[in-house]
């Protein structure tokens, strides 16, 4: 047996080697998009396939975790990414190509994050599950950061094919990992849900559980909106400058934005706690919503000031992203965690495939890549759908509000 903050810190490790490709496209856009003679549409469409075919996967595999032991779900969810991020390496020559090896690592994802997740908590009890829940949703900015280190690094001294073998080879080691860790630990006996596989009418009456479900999905819509075309804003900024030699790289700097971001979930998180996790998290989404506008319309200033910029509005944006997660785990009925947990990451992942190419589409309509306005007018994109995330939270309250004064009735 692994002590549980050994295992919590080995889980997290395992995570973020399986989602070593998550970034590797948005870190090689503009070369990938040059190469292939793709409109910002088109980039845009790559880059939300991903978490398409995480949304189209996800149901079914975090479901199944309410019937088998979620470690099997992990660990088929390794090797089918590193299947689609080989695929990508070597046949990969164009938009359709692209796409369709891009969608199955997606589909890796829907295997590894939230089984992945659910395979830790049932092995933990007490506080223990509960700060797992914080650590290992952090994790995922790790992972994110470190994928696009891994691609401007290996694409610095070989070329982008190279790159996507290297994430085929992480998820082998992810595969190996979460075997020895896992099979370490019984886990608990999956609950018995009375329903069928993909029958989630138990998760949609509860509101309060979708409340935070819906504001995880106005969340989402800006966080992967924004690593989506970090790198290429970054590299837009850098060509404005009157010194096109910067001091720091745009997939350093991107590396950077959401290794800040890690920190600031565990610690949104406590606040969360001490100070009311709704309030919290409505005055995150707001801040976010105006702070990432103007960052959109700064892309022209001076390379060091946007630098900063970005990593406060990173910071800032995944200031909430462990506290929605842990309310929708708190606010779900024990026997259909697992269904919770897949719609949970079923519909806010709409969001994360949906926004990349809606930015990219706001881009072609404004003006392209190259003109500055159009990226602000791109951050409004992210903006106006986050500022729609507090509305949810209200709804999700008042059935918190409505379901505690019944309990007292009948008590």
């Amino acid at each position: 047996m692994i002590k549980p903050v050994r295992l919590i810190a080995l889980m997290c490790a395992v995570e973020v080697l399986a989602m070593m490709g998550i970034s590797s496209f948005a870190a090689l856009l503009p070369n990938l998009a040059a190469e292939w003679q793709l409109s910002n549409t088109d980039a845009g469409w790559i880059g939300g396939i991903y978490f398409a075919g995480y949304v189209l996967a996800v149901p079914v595999l975090t479901s199944l975790t309410d019937r088998i032991d979620a470690r099997l779900v992990f660990l088929a969810g390794t090797v089918v990414g590193g299947i689609g991020a080989a695929g990508f390496a070597l046949f990969a020559d164009g938009f359709w190509t692209a796409a369709f090896w891009r969608a199955l690592t997606g589909i890796g994802l829907a295997g590894t994050y939230m089984p992945g997740l659910r395979a830790l908590t049932d092995r933990l009890k007490g506080q223990a599950k509960s700060r797992a829940v914080a650590f290992y949703t952090a994790s995922f900015g790790i992972g994110m950061s470190l994928s696009y280190l891994l691609a401007g690094e290996v694409a610095r001294y070989f070329d982008w094919r190279t790159v996507f073998l290297a994430v085929a080879a992480c998820s082998a080691v992810a595969l190996v990992l979460a075997g020895v860790v896992l099979g370490r630990h019984e886990a608990e006996a999956p609950g018995k849900p009375d329903t069928h596989l993909l029958d989630f009418r138990p998760v949609f009456r509860n509101r309060e559980a979708m409340g935070y479900v819906l504001g995880y999905t106005a969340h989402v819509w800006e966080l992967f909106g924004l690593r989506a075309w970090i790198v290429a804003f970054l590299v837009f900024s850098a060509s404005a400058q009157a010194d096109p030699n910067v001091w720091l790289p745009p997939t350093v700097v991107a590396t950077i934005f959401m290794l800040v971001g890690t920190p600031a979930s565990i610690v949104g998180n406590e606040f969360a706690i001490r100070f009311g996790r709704r309030r919290v998290i409505a005055t995150i989404m707001i801040v976010c919503a105006i702070f990432g506008t103007g960052l959109g319309f700064s892309g022209g200033l001076d390379y060091s000031l946007v630098v900063v910029l970005a990593l406060v509005y990173a910071a800032l944006l995944m200031g909430d992203s462990a506290s929605l997660t842990a309310g929708m785990v708190e606010a779900s009925e024990p026997a259909y965690r697992g269904a919770t947990m897949a719609v949970h990451s079923t519909i806010g992942f709409v969001g994360a495939a949906a926004a990349p190419p809606v930015f990219g589409l706001v881009l072609d309509l404004t003006g392209g890549r190259a003109a500055a306005s159009a990226w602000g007018f791109a951050f409004i994109s992210l903006g106006a759908v986050a500022a729609l995330g507090p509305f949810a939270l209200t709804m999700g309250a008042r059935a918190a509000q409505t379901r505690m004064a019944g309990t007292s009735r009948s008590a």
